[in-house]
């Protein structure tokens, strides 16, 4: 509020009331300019704690409409048939190795680790 005066223009606006008021009711009208000061505080908190509440309502009725739009996707539907599924034959350069071929007999065991310490 004291950003638009510096404090000399507030002593000044003091003497002007002092001289034209009179020191008699000056003291009435601050309290009167008090008053007037936190009714206005007042209704700008009101009217903020509304503008928050808007906002407020307003973000979940967005988040409403995205999981009403999530539900009628309805992405996990066909889940179950996709799992029930076989998986595809592997795809590369690996060969098939039975273990009942005479390949698979030729090869060597694998080597034990060392231990290195």
């Amino acid at each position: 509020m004291f950003d638009l005066f510096s404090w000399s223009h507030i002593l000044i606006v003091l003497i002007v009331a002092l001289v034209v008021v009179g020191p008699k009711d000056l003291p009435r009208l601050m309290q009167m300019a008090g008053r007037w000061v936190g009714k206005a505080r007042v209704m700008a908190d009101q009217f903020r704690k509304s503008f928050d509440e808007m906002a407020r309502q307003s973000e979940l009725d967005e988040l409403r409409k995205e999981i009403a739009a999530l539900r009628g996707e309805k992405p996990l539907a066909g889940l179950g048939e996709n799992i029930m599924k076989p998986l595809p034959a592997p795809m590369g350069d690996i060969p098939e190795q039975n273990p009942d071929s005479p390949d698979a007999a030729a090869d060597e065991p694998p080597k034990p680790l060392r231990n290195v310490s």
